[in-house]
């Protein structure tokens, strides 16, 4: 049972230690909006998440005021929008725009799911929404966009891979007076999950609830103060033990805020997600986690295997703590909104490379990476392909955000501001993928997908 007594000790991690709960994320099921006229499906779609999530943002400030907790974000995720274009046959900007327009009306930070599901092949309305997705993310603010292109059971859609290259850039080119924005707020995946309340890739799957809400949880700031007050020569295994026993914690406390939220909001309880999710702000940073394991600066030898015992142990924790823990459950490294990552970047030590290796054992993959403004279509293709092959073969979730500077080079420099951070223009080779990519078609399922 979960009591206040559980999260009493948190108090010092969260005034001290940037412990906070970084979103809690209503999920909304749209499939009772379908129509055939796109007008009449925008109208229910608007009323539903009005309804819906009218009081989502109070319920989550009173939450704050009683606890004592930071509730950072409060967001919506709904149904992939791809399978409501498909039923209207209309412009999949148009629920864009409505989406948009009802996260404003109740005061949410972003609004996920203009979504498409294509590992095994396009349907109705896929094709169509991913080529809004440039235009949509342009003319809206708070909107998210997310398409899955590949999984372990499907293989890759190669295919799918080549339009989501040059979506990418189109995307960087029709926001380039605003930073290249439009990509902060796209990710490609290979094997997406359904119940993710992390923004830009959440969406709600249609396996869940009608409405339900996921907390989302984060504290790098907390890992790293419990490894920094250990002895330099304490054994891995021992470091491993010290992050569990955090990550339990810091599980309960999000599920206590979680479920009060839900049962206040009269809804389903989803899952909480234990993301070590940082931010631009000293202190919260995954970086710095790996670092006072032992390393000089992240992105140095041995950083693949730091990440991947603090992965694992954050993931024992959290599933100990809850029998709902779901999301992404990780350790997260977007470059761009973390502070040590940033300087890692920055000094060359971080490559791209070695982050592609970092994402085969951590919770997502090339995430928030500035690359230069003249990439070609093909190469941001290639990167998404690579990544997505390391999610297929490992049975595990991977993703790419990347954005393309348009007009800075290598060394050059990027600033969003905010949580979205800064970060260098990062090196990409130049040699062409060009040949592969044009071939489409699709990478089969590994052998295993093979598991029944």
């Amino acid at each position: 049972m979960l009591k206040l007594d559980n999260i009493l000790e948190t108090v010092r991690m969260i005034q001290e230690e940037n412990l906070d709960v970084r979103t809690i994320t209503m999920g909304i099921s749209l499939l009772d909006c379908a129509d055939q006229d796109i007008d009449r499906s925008c109208e229910k779609i608007y009323e539903k998440i009005c309804r819906k999530a009218e009081k989502l943002v109070p319920t989550g400030e009173m939450l704050e005021r009683k606890y004592g907790i930071p509730i950072v974000n409060k967001r919506v995720s709904v149904t992939p929008i791809a399978l409501l274009a498909g039923a209207s046959g209309g412009d999949p900007v148009k629920y864009a725009r409505v989406m948009d327009r009802a996260a404003h009306e109740v005061g949410v930070n972003f609004i996920g799911g203009f979504t498409a599901l294509v590992d095994r092949g396009f349907s109705n309305g896929d094709r169509e929404l991913i080529q809004a997705i440039p235009e949509a993310l342009a003319e809206t603010e708070l909107v998210c966009s997310s398409v899955n292109i590949g999984s372990t059971k499907a293989g890759i859609n190669m295919d799918a891979v080549r339009i989501m290259g040059e979506t990418v850039r189109q995307c960087s080119e029709l926001t380039k007076d605003n930073n290249c924005i439009g990509n902060a707020k796209l990710v490609v995946f290979c094997n997406a999950v359904e119940d993710n309340p992390f923004m830009a890739g959440a969406f709600h799957g249609v396996g869940n609830a009608d409405c339900c809400i996921s907390a989302g949880v984060s504290g790098p700031g907390v890992v790293r103060a419990v490894i920094k007050n250990m002895p330099d020569d304490a054994p891995m295994d021992e470091v491993a033990e010290a992050i569990k026993k955090t990550a339990f914690k810091v599980t309960r406390m999000g599920q206590l805020v979680g479920r009060e939220a839900a049962d206040i909001l009269g809804v389903n309880f989803g899952i909480v997600d234990l993301s070590l999710a940082p931010t631009p702000a000293v202190g919260d940073s995954v970086a710095r986690i790996l670092e006072e394991i032992g390393l000089e600066e992240c992105g140095t030898h041995g950083t693949t295997a730091a990440l991947a015992m603090l992965n694992d142990a954050v993931k024992k924790g959290g599933l100990m703590a809850s029998s709902s823990v779901g999301g992404l459950s990780g350790a997260f490294i977007p470059v761009t909104e973390d502070e040590g990552m940033i300087s890692a970047a920055r000094t060359g030590t971080l490559t791209l490379e070695k982050l592609e290796a970092m994402t085969a054992v951590c919770s997502v993959g090339l995430d928030m990476i500035v690359i230069p403004g003249d990439t070609p279509a093909e190469t941001i293709s290639a990167i998404i392909a690579d990544e997505a092959a390391i999610g297929m073969v490992n049975s595990k979730t991977t993703a790419v955000r990347v954005i393309p500077a348009i007009g800075l080079e290598e060394g050059g420099e990027l600033n969003f501001g905010g949580l979205l951070g800064s970060g260098p223009v990062v090196k990409v080779h130049r040699q062409s993928s060009a040949k592969m990519i044009r071939r489409g078609g699709r990478i089969p399922a590994p052998m295993q997908s093979l598991k029944n």
